[in-house]
């Protein structure tokens, strides 16, 4: 089929979200899906440069021209077709295959995250990303470019969006921890905060963790023997991604950690509360006792009833129910007290 074929019957089809070429120099220009063609139809002698072309077409880029003019990895396929959204990055013939997470974090707690996720296909000549839902580092990516920010090789692309992907990772981490923060000052000073908003906070970050943490094996894997393509400037800003990813895994799983310990803080302070106030009833149910007692034997309407007859019978009913009321008060507090 030749590529005017393409151009007319497959770009209506297929329509490009967002593309552009860069050139040597780094700097990149918007193009649309017919000068993309045309770019990758020319021998690499002939166009030097590289490509990003953006789809959020799932189901159909890997059967239009996309998958006939770029060499897809076959590890990309199945991850679009499996859906697969843990955050991965891997070397596949000297292809990178990664998925990468866009997070719209609500920090007060409102409604569950937002994930949206891009697969990415990485070559030497071209950078292909594919997303169900428009993520937002693709919106700051493209701004970039836009701006004049110069991106090399497709890899130092790659590399600014997971480096996005560490900032929303430790952003998230800031906003927790600052929550953390606060509930422990109310502890500090006396008051008890529910244990629900911590709740909610430790179970997004497990969640987090496990969709937007990659595989630091695989990833420090990687950095160790990069693709023979991939520039040493983008080889070492790859590492230092790898590192910050590895400190943002330590600050959420300390934070995690001092999460579950706050609760169960809480959960120690309602505990005594709790107790104190069984206690309280307790003590009023005992120290009632003797006056229901009496009162209860005395109002029964049967002969033989004690002091029935005697002028000074209330008093001496009220002297010994005083009396045995003081003794069960006595025993009552002198055990708490022990």
């Amino acid at each position: 089929m030749s590529t005017e074929t393409l151009a007319t019957e497959e770009v209506r089809s297929l329509p490009l979200d967002r593309g552009y070429v860069f050139a040597e120099g780094g700097t990149g220009r918007r193009i649309n899906a017919d000068e993309a063609i045309e770019w990758l139809s020319r021998p690499s002698s002939e166009a030097p440069g590289f490509l990003w072309l953006h789809f959020h077409d799932v189901p159909t880029v890997l059967s239009g021209w996309p998958s006939q003019l770029v060499t897809l990895p076959l590890g990309f396929g199945d991850a679009l077709r499996e859906g697969l959204r843990s955050t991965r990055i891997e070397h596949v013939h000297q292809n990178l295959i990664a998925v990468v997470n866009d997070v719209d974090y609500d920090v007060d707690h409102k409604g569950p995250p937002s994930v949206a996720t891009l697969w990415l296909s990485v070559s030497v000549r071209c950078l292909l990303s594919v997303s169900s839902l428009p993520p937002r580092s693709v919106d700051r990516l493209s701004r970039e470019v836009e701006a004049g920010s110069t991106f090399l090789s497709p890899a130092a692309l790659l590399i600014r969006l997971l480096q996005e992907q560490a900032d929303v990772l430790l952003g998230i981490v800031r906003s927790a921890t600052q929550t953390a923060n606060e509930v422990e000052t109310a502890l500090r000073i006396g008051n008890l905060p529910t244990r629900s908003s911590l709740g909610g906070i430790r179970r997004d970050l497990v969640r987090l963790r496990r969709l937007l943490a990659p595989e630091p094996a695989a990833l420090f894997r990687l950095v160790n023997h990069p693709p023979r393509w991939m520039r040493e400037e983008d080889a070492q800003s790859l590492r230092q991604s790898a590192e910050e990813y590895s400190l943002a895994l330590r600050d959420m799983a300390g934070l995690q950690e001092r999460i579950q310990l706050i609760e169960g803080e809480i959960a120690d302070r309602v505990a005594e509360h709790t107790n104190q106030s069984v206690w309280v009833l307790t003590a009023v149910t005992v120290v009632a006792l003797p006056i229901n007692l009496v009162s209860g034997l005395l109002g029964m309407n049967i002969g033989g009833i004690p002091f029935r007859g005697a002028q000074n019978g209330f008093w001496i009913v009220a002297l010994l129910s005083l009396t045995l009321t003081s003794l069960s008060a006595w025993l009552i507090f002198r055990r708490r007290h022990d």
